[in-house]
């Protein structure tokens, strides 16, 4: 036998017979190869694309268009490799045995197809699908062979029928093993791998063919009669076969490669229709978290607002009312300072519900502005219907509500602007509401108040008197302080001075702190003038010390506000040191309700005050909280009696009884007592008598500007209480 040309076995004789010899066309046999290589790829594509299939319909189509690719490539590389073989015997073939082995071969492919593609994919199921396809290929190709007819004797040598056998599960074996593990390649490897497997697969499957044939012996027929060489020219048919085989493969590889295409395609249409969606809902989200409050789920002021606009335009387009309430929960600040923010949050989502629940229906918008503000807008006929609504939600929010272990009951102040009577705008409704809101904390709270003109009027006059009191500061004119004698009982001689901040307003003459602190307050400036109030009384103090005053202090006012700022210690220090004051000589006065606003930070802020020397005063003892556990806290030295206490003495057995019990008191937490607004001998008698340490009021001095204070010393020093005139004191001071 011959190999591409060479002798495979040479001449030899069995039983007096002459061994035949063949060879194989080799340009043929390239083509058969190249056939098979061209069906193993395209095989491997309709595995592709049966495994990437998502319906079970496609999945069975890819797989039998793969089987039968498969096994049309083989059949056809075993009948062009049939057509290369050049015998000098007259051969021809029966057609039904060569189509009988093309549906061997077919059947063999589909196992071999469904073996991959059937999960779980194990090695035992593997063998058994080589072990099927090796015997399909071998089948196929004896099959062929005994369809060849000719007048010469054939015989087949069992050990390379058996190698044939051997070499095409092997093969089968080898081949799906690669194919399945080409599912977890992908980019330039997995086409390497897939164009090397086709390679592979089409090698083996042809040297099936070729053991398979030289394993063949052909013979010389009985009467031993040699015949002529007969030359066959199977060109035209072996490249018909081919052409049809390749442009079968080709239609099935085409159409798996756009189906492949359109998968990526709706894949990547299926990714971005994802993103889209997540595109959408981020945007929810953010919608969600941008006009909605975390907390209550209410709506925040960005929403409120836009939808304030429209049903702006709406009321107005159809000339009805719309009202604007705005609502505060009084004392809200305390549930935070003693229960902690996460009872405070608790409470506002219970605050929340309760005044969802008291509106009337989904029409009504209730929003949340942050901290305990709520605003209500809803549509209205008559301004009675909002004041029915503002008295429900009152109402309902004094049902007791149970938090910490506590039943509390919350109060509000409302305020309430409606249009088109109080604004035709959103910025005008709002801030009107909330003027009325302010009446209403100014009225003592929990109560309700409808916008009013005057009260636009006082709202301009404030906002006149703020631009014109940081005028007055930023240029340092207008302002100035006033001195109130502070004396000591012991030695009755002035021990200290109280500062009292004046402003001599161009238009509307001296204004005393009554008319412009609450603005100061109520617009950020209070830090700014506490400060020049500070700053200023140490500079007085210094040049009263440069005219021989030395044993007096002097004592400034602090506001609630001003006392929670980290940078007060700082600010006192600078004052002092520009000064050239000691420390020992200045005193700090808060009130008994700045001082429990934060009581933490406020005593930590104390503490850091009194470490650089300076005394500290609690001011109006005994019109807020008036508890021993803060004064036990705080680093105090002073504690001044309100003057509420001491005007009706001695009409009042029981304010008599109540200094004296602050006075003894005082005195057993080792602090001296400083009584405010003393103005009848009486009165002085009293505290004498029980021992107050400092007294204050108009029976021995008013206050007077820093121009008048040195004369004013003098003269008071001239004669101590115990000898004092007061009817000529009093005349004099004036």
């Amino acid at each position: 036998m011959e190999w591409l040309g060479l002798q495979f076995i040479g001449d030899n004789t069995a039983d007096g017979q002459l061994l035949m010899t063949s060879s194989h066309n080799p340009y043929l046999v390239v083509l058969a190869f190249l056939v098979a290589c061209a069906a193993c790829l395209a095989t491997l594509h309709m595995y592709e694309r049966a495994c990437n299939a998502e319906k079970p319909a496609a999945k069975t189509v890819w797989r039998w268009i793969g089987a039968s690719s498969l096994a049309g490539g083989i059949w056809a590389m075993h009948f062009i490799c049939m057509l290369a073989f050049e015998s000098p015997l007259n051969v021809h073939y029966d057609l039904g045995i060569t189509i009988g082995s093309l549906f061997i071969a077919l059947l063999s492919a589909a196992i071999a197809m469904l073996a991959l593609l059937q999960p779980p994919v194990t090695r035992r199921r593997l063998v058994l699908a080589a072990l099927v396809f090796g015997l399909g290929i071998c089948t196929m190709h004896y099959v062929g062979m005994s369809a060849m007819h000719s007048s010469h004797l054939q015989q087949y040598d069992p050990v390379l029928f058996a190698l044939s056998l051997l070499i095409a599960v092997a093969a089968s074996y080898a081949t799906l093993m690669l194919a399945r593990s080409l599912r977890g390649t992908s980019g330039l490897a997995y086409q390497f791998f897939k164009y090397f497997i086709s390679l592979a697969a089409g090698l083996a499957i042809l040297s099936v063919h070729f053991i398979g044939m030289w394993a063949m012996h052909t013979y010389t027929p009985p009467e031993g009669a040699f015949q002529v060489t007969i030359e066959n020219n199977h060109w035209q048919l072996a490249l018909t076969v081919a052409l049809i085989t390749l442009l079968l493969i080709g239609s099935s590889i085409s159409p798996a490669l756009v189906d492949k295409k359109l998968q990526l395609k709706e894949h990547d249409l299926r990714r971005v229709n994802a993103l889209l969606s997540q595109l959408d809902q981020a945007r929810a989200s953010l919608q969600q978290v941008a006009h909605y409050d975390p907390l209550t789920n209410l709506i925040n002021r960005r929403g409120f607002n836009q939808l304030f606009a429209e049903k702006l335009i709406e009321r107005a387009s159809n000339n009805s009312m719309l009202a604007v309430m705005f609502l505060d929960i009084d004392h809200f600040k305390r549930i935070n300072d003693s229960l902690g923010h996460d009872a405070g949050d608790e409470l506002l989502k219970v605050i929340a519900a309760q005044i969802k629940s008291a509106t009337r229906n989904h029409e009504d918008v209730v929003a949340r502005f942050g901290g305990d503000e709520f605003c209500i807008l809803f549509n209205l006929n008559s301004r009675e219907e909002a004041r029915n609504m503002a008295q429900r939600i009152m109402l309902k929010m004094k049902e007791p509500i149970e938090l910490a272990g506590r039943n509390m009951v919350m109060t509000t102040s409302i305020g309430i602007s409606v249009f088109p009577d109080d604004g035709n705008t959103i910025d005008e409704l709002l801030k009107h509401a909330d003027l009325a809101l302010y009446q209403s904390k100014d009225a003592g709270r929990n109560s309700l108040h409808f916008f009013s003109s005057n009260l636009k009027a006082r709202a301009s006059l404030e906002l006149q008197i703020e631009e014109e009191l940081r005028m007055a500061m930023r240029g340092d004119h207008g302002l100035f302080l006033h001195y109130q004698p502070i004396f000591d009982l012991k030695t009755g001689l002035v021990a200290k001075l109280e500062a009292l901040v004046r402003w001599q307003h161009p238009e509307h003459g001296l204004l005393g702190p009554e008319r412009f602190i609450h603005i100061a307050e109520a617009n950020g400036l209070i830090a700014e003038l506490d400060n020049w109030v500070l700053r200023k009384a140490c500079q007085d103090l210094a040049t009263l010390t440069a005219l021989g005053w030395t044993d007096i202090s002097v004592a400034v006012n602090c506001s609630a506000l001003n006392l929670v700022r980290v940078e007060l210690a700082d600010e006192v220090e600078s004052a002092l040191r520009s000064s050239g004051l000691s420390a020992s000589r200045l005193e700090l006065e808060v009130t008994e309700n700045a001082l429990m606003g934060n009581i933490n930070n406020t005593s930590q802020l104390l503490r850091q005050i009194r470490a650089l020397g300076v005394l500290l005063s609690i001011d109006d003892f005994g019109t807020g909280y008036s508890s021993l556990a803060y004064l036990k806290r705080l680093p105090l030295n002073t504690l001044k009696i309100d003057r509420s206490f001491i005007q009706d003495i001695p009409n009042s057995s029981q304010d008599m009884e109540i200094v004296q019990a602050i006075i003894v008191m005082a005195h057993t937490l080792h602090l001296q007592v400083v009584t405010e607004g003393v103005e009848t001998h009486q009165q002085f008698a009293f505290l004498n008598q029980y021992n107050c340490d400092f007294i204050q009021g108009y029976l021995l001095s008013r206050p007077v500007p820093f121009e008048e204070l040195h004369a004013l010393l003098q003269q008071l020093n001239k004669n101590t209480l115990a000898s004092l005139d007061f009817s000529t004191f009093q005349l004099s001071s004036q």
